[in-house]
C-alpha cells in the first residue's frame, strides 16, 4: 500500500536520511515529500544533494525549496556570499563544496533551481518550508520569499486558543484554506518538542536536526512517525549548526 511520507529539515545530515528511510522501510510506491533546508549544518550537504537527485530516479519525490537552498544557489550560482549566512550553516556547505568539481557544481545549481515553492495535494493538504501570509492562500503571495521564510504562521497556529472555533469571525484565515498544512523550518526543540507539533490543521515536523536533534519522516495519513539518532550523536567530530 502506498504512502505519502513527509520529511523534515535535513541540513546536511545525509547519515540521518539514510536512517529515517530505512526505519520506515520506505518503497518506490511512497511518495516522498521533502519540505526543504537539505543544506548548511553538517558536513554532507552535496552528498545530500547528489542522493536527493538519484533517490527520484527510483522514487515518486516532491522536494520544496527551504530557505538555505536559496541562500546555497545564490552562492553557487552568482558567487553571493555573507558572513550571516556562513554562521548559520553555510560555512560547512562551503567547505564541503572547496574540492568537488565543475560539473558537480552544476548538476546541483540545476537541481537547486528546480525545486518547488509548494505542494498541494489531492485531498487540499499543503506542504510548504516555512508559511505564506495572504489570507488568500498560496497562489495569491505577493512574495514569494515567504514561502521559505515565513514564521508568522506557526507562531498564529501557537497561540491559538484551541477553545476558538474555526467558524469564528476571529479564527485566523489561513488555517481555514488547506486541509491540514505541513512545515518545517522553525525546530520544534524551540518549544521543548523533540517530535512533530500539531497546532490546529498545521503539522510541524522540523525535530531539530540542525542542531541536537533528530530527523524526523512521517506518514500524512496515519501520523505515525520514524526519527533518526540526534545528529550530533551522529556527527560526532562536527558542531552543526550548534
Amino acid at each position: 500500500m502506498s504512502r505519502t511520507l513527509v520529511i523534515g529539515d535535513i541540513h546536511g545530515g545525509l547519515r540521518a536520511l539514510h536512517q529515517v528511510l530505512e526505519k520506515a522501510k520506505v518503497s518506490p510506491d511512497d511518495k516522498l515529500i521533502f519540505l526543504g533546508d537539505y543544506v548548511d549544518g553538517w558536513s554532507d550537504s552535496p552528498k545530500v544533494i547528489d542522493f536527493l537527485i538519484e533517490l527520484e530516479q527510483s522514487h515518486q519525490c516532491f522536494f520544496i525549496r527551504g530557505n538555505h537552498e536559496e541562500m546555497v544557489f545564490r552562492w553557487l550560482s552568482a558567487g553571493d556570499d555573507n558572513a550571516e549566512w556562513r554562521f548559520h550553516g553555510g560555512q560547512s556547505t562551503v567547505d564541503a563544496y572547496r574540492d568537488l568539481d565543475i560539473h558537480t557544481k552544476d548538476r546541483h545549481i540545476a537541481f537547486l533551481d528546480r525545486l518547488n515553492d509548494f505542494y498541494i495535494d489531492e485531498q487540499n493538504r499543503l506542504f510548504i518550508h516555512a508559511g505564506f501570509t495572504n489570507q488568500k492562500g498560496v497562489h495569491y503571495e505577493f512574495f514569494r520569499g515567504m514561502f521559505c521564510w515565513d514564521r508568522t504562521l506557526w507562531e498564529t497556529a501557537l497561540s491559538l486558543n484551541p477553545a476558538l472555533s474555526p467558524e469564528d469571525q476571529f479564527y485566523p484565515k489561513r488555517l481555514t484554506l488547506y486541509t491540514e498544512i505541513f512545515i518545517g523550518h522553525t525546530p520544534v526543540t524551540r518549544i521543548g518538542s523533540t517530535v512533530p507539533v500539531n497546532k490546529a490543521n498545521l503539522w510541524n515536523v522540523d525535530t531539530g536536526a540542525a542542531f541536537k536533534g533528530r530527523l524526523t519522516i512521517m506518514d500524512v495519513d496515519s501520523k505515525d512517525f520514524w526519527q533518526s539518532d540526534p545528529l550530533n550523536e551522529l556527527y560526532i567530530d562536527e558542531r552543526g549548526r550548534n
